[in-house]
């Protein structure tokens, strides 16, 4: 007898509802495993002053206040203006006893940070002086007023603004030290190395700490689908390749940690939440920040980036394109003719498969071998040289790893990894065994570049495999992935994380100098504070191919401006993007479109450098289609126009350290202008409102006060307004003030394309 009809529907729907169920848990499941930052961060108490010490303190040109009314707040002066304050009625400093804890994955990090004592409160007790140094000192206190560390402030005056090194006592063990500056109301905040998000980080928690960015970062359906089967591999917005504690406030305020203090690399957050105050707390318990002041925000920028010898950025690179080409010599040469009979302007190659070539998962990736594949690329010297006599330079690839070569088909003649392994070069694990880490489909090895003859023999390396038979610079890669528990020959590994990029730049520039390359063009991902004294140049690292804010071209703007004002003067970008992905649920591939766009970016900056990409089958190159090799020739063509212009504005940007790619903040501050994230100033003449979406034939431009000429069409515009101006491909949206001094060598060269 067949069940009642009622009795199988109701069966049924409970089998739905159990399938329904036993997915949503293993959704929350597989969510809850997705590794996330958790982080806590020390909050400002209160300032108690004690009343014999309120008042001014003078030593030189230095005036310290300590005011009581009408809140406590503790204000510095120099001969420029007031270079910092405290926040009124709230310390600014703080300590706290806790725990760090780490999570990495393939140079992806997570922190947790967590206290189980905090010392919000801080009392001042005695303001002194002694030999040009203003000295504070006091108490911290708990929230139930107990005494805890005692702390210690030296203030100094210096050629740019004011020195002001902070010490805490070891009552209570601290393990963190919170700084907590004052700012004026809701005043944006800039820097922090090179963030992808808005150009102001008002509002937010930023972890300082160099890691992997994340593929997608926000993106979807991408990150989720990254998250869940690659452990978090989506990443998030506040992730990035390179974080330092440096930034300046629309207030012209402008705070920079010592990069000469080792623990001014510590992991920390920086917190900009509170409406009237930046707070940082770092993971140790001394601290040395550079204060300063200006009168306007290009000023700013340029005085805390004072004191920086920058090393120069060979010219060749702004007179055309550096392609990127793989394949071999035979690819290579056909390539550049396919390019050069479309007119394509091209000052270099980049040639980054020149060790070999090896799949994974992820798709095409190289052999870390830093030795010359001569089957793939056979006739290699005769290959630079020919290149070389057209006036085509010849750049490669290194990176900070070594992977064994015995897997490789035809290993090259010294294993590296063998030597370095045997004299004791590699970052070693808690067992004493160099360090495995793994790269997503094979394992490798960083060298200890805190070991004095690590880092002498791989700069020789470089110098003698990399840079020979005339290869004029390389790509820089990787540096964020040093282990927190890893076993360094000298020091510690969570003062030395955030720093390892810079002991990377100083081994690639030491490597230049051996191999006798005076233009030698270095260009680097991650980043450290105080690293712009070790290459001319960075790029933004790897983005989507996509034209998302989240991880594709426009973000690669944002963190541009970030960078900018914070120590990375020249900043470029993979023309087309990196990173390409079949997420089955959508395929991230690289349209026609999303390659001319971004070359038309590139155009208006330093340096024009394609890419590949992980995937180039499956993603349009440069040179793949008449479309594509005349979109490319195009964006050339206007970068070699700009040529005079642009070896201006980067010796200013070497020079000075205001950044060639300007936010609008820098150049018209107090305009609208100055607010707007996706368009940007090329130096201070020329102005670029750039396609940031899929589709747009058109952009709306904020124009300063003025009267602005496009470059292309000749079309003069009203300033001090909005206006939308058409953009289709091939012809940006760049523009001259009429009475600028380049305007009519602008607009001549424009006209001649």
């Amino acid at each position: 007898m067949a069940e009642p009809r009622p009795r199988r529907r109701r069966f049924r729907l409970i089998a739905v509802l159990t399938v329904v169920a036993v997915l949503l848990a293993a959704g929350v499941v597989t969510w809850a495993r997705i590794p996330r930052d958790d982080l806590a961060m020390l909050e400002a108490g209160g300032l108690q002053v004690a009343a014999e010490v309120a008042g001014s303190t003078t030593a030189g040109d230095l005036t310290v206040t300590v005011s009581t009314d009408p809140a406590s707040q503790v204000i510095v002066r120099t001969a420029a203006g007031t270079v910092w304050s405290s926040p009124a009625g709230h310390a600014f400093l703080g300590a706290g006893r806790g725990e760090l804890q780490t999570e990495e994955d393939r140079g992806y990090f997570w922190l947790q940070t967590s206290h189980d004592q905090t010392w919000a409160t801080q009392r001042l007790d005695t303001v002194t002086t002694a030999a040009g140094v203003v000295v504070l000192a006091g108490q911290l206190l708990d929230e139930g007023g107990e005494q805890g560390p005692a702390w210690r402030a030296e203030i100094t005056a210096t050629d740019r603004g004011a020195m002001l090194e902070a010490t805490l006592g070891s009552s209570g063990d601290p393990t963190s030290l919170g700084f907590f500056s004052g700012r004026t109301g809701h005043a944006g905040v800039h820097g922090f190395g090179e963030q992808f998000t808005d150009f102001d980080l008002d509002g937010r928690l930023v972890p300082i700490i160099v890691r992997e960015q994340g593929v997608g970062r926000g993106e979807q359906p991408l990150t989720l689908l990254a998250d869940v089967t690659n452990h978090g591999a989506g990443g998030t917005e506040a992730m990035t390749y390179a974080a330092w504690a440096s930034w300046v406030t629309e207030d012209l305020r402008g705070v920079r940690l010592d990069p000469d203090l080792p623990e001014s690399h510590a992991l920390a957050v920086a917190d900009t939440r509170t409406v009237d105050q930046v707070g940082l707390e770092i993971q140790a318990t001394h601290l040395r920040a550079e204060l300063v002041t200006a009168d306007t925000p290009a000023e700013l920028v340029t005085r805390q980036q004072a004191g920086t010898d920058r090393p120069e950025l060979a010219d060749w690179t702004g007179q055309g394109a550096i392609v990127g080409i793989q394949g071999g010599t035979e690819q290579v040469r056909n390539t550049l003719a396919e390019l050069q009979q479309a007119s394509t302007q091209v000052a270099g190659v980049w040639l980054q498969d020149w060790t070999g070539q090896r799949t994974t998962s992820f798709g095409d990736r190289l052999w870390w071998t830093w030795q010359l594949d001569a089957d793939r690329y056979p006739g290699w010297a005769d290959l630079v040289a020919d290149l070389d006599a057209e006036g085509i330079a010849v750049t490669t690839y290194v990176n900070p790893f070594l992977v064994d070569p015995t897997g490789k088909d035809h290993p090259p003649e010294r294993n590296l990894f063998a030597e370095a392994a045997e004299h004791g070069y590699l970052v070693r694990n808690a067992a004493g065994q160099p360090y495995p880490l793994d790269q997503g489909g094979f394992d490798a090895y960083l060298v200890d570049l805190t070991n004095d003859a690590a880092q002498d023999w791989f700069a020789d390396v470089i110098a003698t495999e990399v840079l020979a038979h005339g290869v004029r610079g390389f790509m820089a890669d990787f540096a964020e992935g040093l282990p927190l528990d890893a076993v360094l020959a000298d020091g510690d590994p969570q003062l030395l994380h955030n720093q390892w990029p810079g002991l990377w730049a100083e081994t690639v520039h030491e490597a230049c100098v051996r191999a006798e390359q005076p233009d030698c063009v270095t260009w680097f991902r991650s980043g450290s504070l105080g690293m712009a004294e070790s290459s001319p140049l960075f790029w933004n690292g790897d983005q989507l191919v996509s034209f998302g804010a989240e991880d594709g071209l426009a973000s690669a703007l944002l963190g541009t401006f970030s960078a900018g004002v914070a120590g990375w003067p020249l900043v470029h970008s993979d023309v087309g993007g990196y990173t390409s992905i079949d997420a089955q649920i959508k395929d991230y591939t690289r349209s026609e479109e999303l390659l001319a766009r971004w070359a038309e970016v590139a155009a208006f900056g330093v340096v024009l450098r394609s890419h590949e990409g992980n995937r180039p089958a499956e993603n349009l190159q440069v040179a793949d289609t008449e479309g594509t090799r005349n979109d490319f020739a195009r964006g050339t063509q206007i970068f070699a126009a700009l040529a005079p212009y642009r070896a201006e504005v980067v010796q200013e940007a070497t020079e000075t350290g205001l950044p060639a790619i300007r936010h609008g903040w820098l150049v018209a501050p107090g305009t609208p202008a100055a607010e707007v994230d996706t368009q940007f100033f090329f130096g201070s003449s020329v102005l670029v409102a750039p396609a940031l979406t899929e589709g747009a034939t058109e952009v709306e431009v904020t124009f300063p006060p003025g009267r602005w000429r496009h470059l292309l069409t000749g079309e003069e515009h009203d300033g001090g307004a909005r206006q939308t101006v058409p953009a289709p491909v091939g012809t940006p949206a760049a523009f001259v003030e009429v009475s600028d001094p380049w305007a009519d060598r602008l607009t001549e060269a424009f006209a001649a394309l």
